[in-house]
């Protein structure tokens, strides 16, 4: 299974950026994914995932934050607006095979590289 994340960038405050995941082997539309992000000298934070359980959504990002899947592309999205330096960050996209078992939102199998979001005021 590979997850290959890009679109990071370096925008400005209140700017936007799109974020892709194209994942291999594992087929996002009927397993569990998501999108992280981790600063430098914090831990990793949920931005949002999706299991047999429904969509759990950060309240950091909830309004500003959406996610979109394109199926034929096996790719995820993570379209972000409304940014602030405090978004500046790693931000990764994980997947898992579904299992009709609770598991902790962020406890995922498979990790993209990262990609670098900088966000400038």
């Amino acid at each position: 299974v590979q997850l290959q994340a890009s679109g990071g960038g370096l925008v400005q405050a209140g700017g936007s950026l799109r974020l892709s995941c194209t994942a291999s082997v594992i087929t996002l539309s009927y397993n569990d994914w998501g999108w992280f992000r981790q600063a430098p000298g914090r831990e990793r934070e949920l931005l949002y995932a999706v299991s047999w359980r429904g969509e759990v959504y950060a309240d950091s990002v909830r309004g500003r934050f959406t996610v979109a899947r394109n199926d034929a592309e096996n790719t995820v999205y993570l379209q972000m607006s409304g940014l602030k330096p405090e978004d500046t960050a790693v931000y990764y996209c994980a997947a898992r095979v579904r299992k009709l078992k609770a598991r902790a939102n962020d406890d995922f199998d498979y990790w993209g590289q990262g990609t670098q979001v900088t966000v400038s005021s």
